[in-house]
């Protein structure tokens, strides 16, 4: 039988201690917070631990906490988050860390843990620009090798920096400035009496 979120917290801080900088159950879900420097270590006793055995990563993601809470909030602007299931133990976990610099946000790779996690990491790194150190083979998963920018950023333009189209002259895709202007796209509203009336 599973262990309640409460007691699977219980004993996360048990064996995790000090390595614990924040977190709790919310909603039957446990969510840690470490510091950047133990994310490798932590990551090793969650998946070492027979007590907790988290041997299946089930997710990787970057997050960007640009104008949260309506710009409010302090603190780094990256974290990396997550998701953990422990097959044995029937239970789940999800543990996130906060980049320690805005302008290189960077952690410990979690490939050598969970070798699963490769493309993970590589779209955290595509999308947000989040480095993962010791990372074998850290490079663009989803946008093209020629991308400007990490396009999940909250910062990154809406339409972009520069569109490609073919050229029916040089006979190749070609890379330019975006040629679309920015506007404001307003619903327009149509009513009709008899819409969906039966004749």
């Amino acid at each position: 039988m599973p262990l309640t979120a409460e007691a699977l917290f219980s004993r996360l801080q048990d064996v995790l201690g000090e390595r614990i900088a924040g977190g709790g159950v919310a909603l039957g879900e446990v969510t840690l917070e470490v510091r950047p420097q133990d994310w490798h270590g932590v990551a090793m006793t969650l998946r070492d631990d027979p007590g907790l055995a988290f041997d299946t990563l089930i997710d990787l993601c970057g997050v960007d906490y640009a104008d949260y809470k309506d710009g409010l909030r302090e603190g780094p602007r990256y974290a990396v988050v997550v998701h953990l299931l422990s097959v044995t133990k029937n239970h789940r976990v999800r543990v996130r860390a906060f980049c320690e610099s805005d302008e290189l946000p960077l952690l410990a790779s979690l490939i050598e843990v969970w070798p699963g996690v490769n493309w993970f990491e590589r779209e955290a790194f595509d999308l947000y620009g989040i480095v993962f150190e010791s990372h074998p083979d850290l490079r663009r998963i989803l946008t093209d090798y020629g991308f400007i920018g990490h396009p999940f950023r909250k910062d990154f333009p809406l339409s972009g920096q520069v569109e490609m189209r073919y050229d029916p002259e040089l006979k190749r895709v070609i890379y330019q400035p975006v040629s679309i202007e920015p506007r404001e796209v307003t619903p327009r509203l149509v009513r009709v009496e008899n819409y969906g009336e039966v004749e």
